[in-house]
C-alpha cells in the first residue's frame, strides 16, 4: 500500500514538474529549431536574462525577464507577432513568455536551454 502510494506521488511529482518546464502559453524550440526559423524568417528575437549577456546574433531587443511591462512600446503592436525569447537556460525565458502572454501576446517561443544550449551547438553570437 505505502509503495503504491509513493509510485502515485511520484508520478504526480514528475508530471508536475514536466509542466512547469513546458508551460502551455509559450512553445519551446530546440537551437536548430530556431536557427532554421531565423534564416527562413524575419523574427523578433528578444534576449530577457540578466544581467546583460552575450548576445545572440540576430537578437532585436534586450529586455530584462522581469520588466516586460516596461517595454510595450518596444515590442510589436500585433499581439499576434511571433516573439523569440531566449535566457542564459530557460527559465527566465519562461517567465518573459508568461508576462507577455498575461499582456495578450500569442505566438511565444522560447528557446530550450537558452544561450548556453546555443552556444554548445556551435551558433554565433554577436
Amino acid at each position: 500500500m505505502i509503495k503504491k502510494r509513493f509510485g502515485i506521488l511520484a508520478i504526480l511529482i514528475l508530471t508536475a514538474g514536466c509542466r512547469f518546464q513546458k508551460p502551455d502559453y509559450v512553445q519551446m524550440l530546440s537551437p536548430a529549431e530556431l536557427r532554421q526559423a531565423m534564416l527562413h524568417q524575419d523574427i523578433f528575437l528578444v534576449d530577457v536574462h540578466t544581467p546583460q549577456q552575450r548576445h545572440i546574433k540576430g537578437t532585436d531587443l534586450f529586455i530584462p525577464y522581469d520588466e516586460v511591462g516596461k517595454y510595450l512600446d518596444k515590442l510589436p503592436k500585433d499581439k499576434n507577432a511571433a516573439i523569440y525569447l531566449y535566457c542564459r537556460s530557460g527559465p527566465m525565458g519562461n517567465a518573459a513568455a508568461k508576462s507577455l502572454y498575461e499582456l495578450g501576446y500569442r505566438n511565444l517561443f522560447n528557446l530550450e536551454g537558452g544561450a548556453k544550449a546555443w552556444k554548445k551547438a556551435g551558433l554565433d553570437f554577436e
